[in-house]
């Protein structure tokens, strides 16, 4: 499979809200109540327009010949100074195992490091043993800091971060 990577465009809307939504249908459905998950999920398909013209993040798209499989999006960390977060990143479920993940992940990196970041973290859930194995096999380590985060239905859920020095 031939991978291209480049930053999103307003036209991308669709393509991304449908890798956020089915990854999020198998990673977090779970977690939630029917109800709010299928809500959660729906608004995950459309968000992607309006956070692509209105955010100073990056947000980058991966294909694998030509479809869409994965996304990235980055910028300064909310919480720490001089350092940048991943607040996103999710790859289709039909892209899980070739690659195209790991290959947008190297390019966010590579651009966080031309943007002049050398240390960069993230959180993901705590209970999701694939992303963490993910993460970890992308040179990522556990930091030992957990935190609660509620996704809009009032039941918090753990999460773990991660970071790397560039």
């Amino acid at each position: 499979m031939i991978f291209t990577i480049a930053q999103a465009a307003a036209a991308d809307g669709d393509a991304l809200g449908e890798i956020h939504a089915e990854a999020w249908k198998v990673a977090y459905v779970p977690f939630f109540a029917p109800d709010f998950a299928e809500q959660a999920v729906r608004r995950r398909r459309t968000q992607w327009h309006e956070r692509i013209v209105q955010t100073k993040d990056t947000i980058m798209l991966a294909r694998g010949d030509g479809r869409p499989l994965a996304l990235s999006c980055f910028g300064p960390s909310r919480t720490k100074p001089g350092v940048a977060e991943i607040y996103s990143f999710f790859a289709h479920p039909d892209g899980w195992g070739t690659g195209a993940a790991r290959a947008l992940m190297t390019a966010t990196l590579e651009r966080l490091k031309k943007d002049g970041f050398d240390h960069v973290h993230l959180w993901t859930l705590h209970d999701t043993p694939q992303s963490r194995r993910f993460y970890t096999k992308c040179g990522f380590t556990e930091t030992g800091v957990l935190r609660d985060h509620d996704f809009g239905d009032g039941r918090p859920l753990a999460q773990v971060e991660f970071a790397i020095h560039l």
